[in-house]
């Protein structure tokens, strides 16, 4: 299975673990261009749990284990997903005054881990 085809299938796996959980899903796959034009942003998954809004990344590896997060959600990673979703805030105006949340959904082929707050914004 190709890499894209793997992604796709972990945020297939991601969307229906977080509805399961009684989380609803508004947005996937939510690009957008941050700090100069050619910068382009995204969170996986945008969801609302009661009243926090979830941005959510979606890491579907086969050979890594959850230890092995740190390397592919760097501190260069976390910042560009926390601009993007400032982004989205700013774009969806009904979302802004409500609580925000950064997790990490991690899918491999036995299970679908779900890591809530797994990084937040540095002050």
């Amino acid at each position: 299975m190709s890499t894209t085809a793997r992604g796709k299938k972990g945020e297939e796996q991601a969307v229906a673990a977080l509805e399961a959980a009684g989380m609803k899903v508004i947005m996937k796959n939510y690009r957008a261009r941050i700090g100069n034009a050619r910068q382009l942003g995204e969170v996986d998954i945008i969801a609302l749990d009661g009243e926090t809004v979830v941005f959510a990344e979606v890491k579907a590896w086969s050979v890594f284990g959850q230890e092995d997060l740190q390397y592919g959600l760097n501190a260069k990673k976390q910042q560009k997903i926390i601009k993007t979703a400032k982004y989205f805030l700013l774009e969806n105006r009904k979302y802004s005054n409500m609580a925000i949340r950064f997790d990490v959904i991690f899918v491999n082929k036995y299970q679908v881990s779900h890591l809530a707050s797994a990084f937040m914004e540095s002050v």
